[in-house]
């Protein structure tokens, strides 16, 4: 195979293919032939409809797709520890590598005009095949699906980072506010580290459906303005110890925020917008941490992949379509109407 296809986003909610010659690995990567690249929110907010990024979430016309798995095919000198046929996630950025976050595997906060993401700034995973760097390779273990590798690739290393900074234990109720595909893998992690009790909240009623039928949760609850008195009848009144929002919709940023129980944590994940809030009456006097957490680290994404093995937790359960490279047009289509589980492009397995 000489060319292969590959999908680009132009913007205006299209998807265009164009053919491309397959990458000759350099000096430290690999050629990996794809097996599973999902569709991620942000490229649907940033990419997909229209190119709003700038700095990091700059889109510049690669081949999209920032959830890859896939095999190894060829491997470039100079490479240390992986080889032909090795199973492999791809941590979704390659940084400069010298700088303090990088030296802490957390690439995705590199600020060198090096730093390069994979779908966004370097060709992606959809395609054939991907040229990657070996340092931003991680092992799937033999237990774990491709399609389980690319969800771990972005989603579920987003919500393990999240839930891990916050401390979530057993003495713990979780709260998630937006129940697609993050929210879902929230409460995924969440119950394997213990959480005592999970709520969730979704406006959408495609994915309140499923999430009821996923039975991931304790209790699913609609979104509307009768949300927070039935979280609160719940909890006894008090609110839940952790809460994540996994939407970037404003009033379940707000609703997030006001279910977390005094002295409790509330972290943000969802991407995009803005919300307004009474510092005072939500935040300081109700003694809460608010977090930010972006992505994961090459480190705590290795852990993730164990832990889904030793959890025997496949992320794939939320994945409810399942499409070929040719229908990329149709994946995207469906990942932006937002009223299913995760989409994922799948290839020969």
């Amino acid at each position: 195979m000489s060319t292969m296809q590959g999908v680009i986003l132009p913007g205006n909610s299209t998807v265009e293919f164009r053919e491309f010659p397959v990458p000759e690995p350099g000096h430290g990567q690999v050629l990996v032939n794809m097996k599973a690249s999902s569709i991620c929110g942000s490229d649907i907010r940033a990419i997909y409809r229209e190119h709003l990024g700038k700095g990091a979430e700059a889109y510049q016309g690669v081949i999209a797709g920032h959830e890859p798995c896939g095999q190894i095919v060829k491997v470039g000198p100079g490479c240390k520890r992986f080889t032909e046929g090795d199973r492999v996630v791809l941590y979704h950025i390659a940084g400069c590598g010298v700088c303090e976050d990088c030296r802490h595997g957390y690439m995705i906060s590199c600020r060198s005009p090096l730093r390069a993401a994979y779908g966004w700034q370097r060709d992606g995973g959809h395609a054939d095949c991907l040229l990657a760097e070996e340092s931003t390779c991680v092992l799937l273990p033999e237990p774990l699906t491709y399609v389980d590798g690319a969800l771990a690739a972005c989603g579920f290393g987003t919500v393990y980072e999240a839930l891990s900074r916050v401390h979530l234990s057993g003495e713990d109720r979780l709260l998630v506010t937006g129940l697609g595909p993050v929210g879902l893998a929230a409460a995924m992690i969440g119950r394997a580290m213990g959480a005592q009790m999970i709520l969730g909240t979704e406006v959408a009623q495609g994915r309140l459906q499923l999430a009821k039928e996923l039975g991931l949760l304790d209790e699913v609850i609609e979104a509307d303005d009768s949300a927070l008195d039935k979280i609160m009848e719940r909890t006894d009144g008090r609110g839940c110890e952790v809460s994540i929002d996994c939407s970037a919709a404003a009033p379940a940023r707000l609703l997030a925020l006001q279910a977390t129980r005094q002295w409790g944590r509330c972290v943000m994940v969802g991407e995009g917008g803005t919300f307004e809030f009474d510092v005072s009456q939500l935040l300081i006097h109700e003694q809460i941490t608010m977090y930010g957490s972006w992505v994961t680290s090459l480190k705590h994404m290795e852990d993730l992949v164990e832990r889904l093995v030793r959890w025997d937790i496949h992320p794939d359960q939320i994945v409810t379509h399942r499409l070929p490279l040719s229908e990329a047009a149709e994946a995207y289509r469906l990942a932006d109407e937002a009223q299913t589980g995760k989409i994922c492009i799948v290839f020969d397995q």
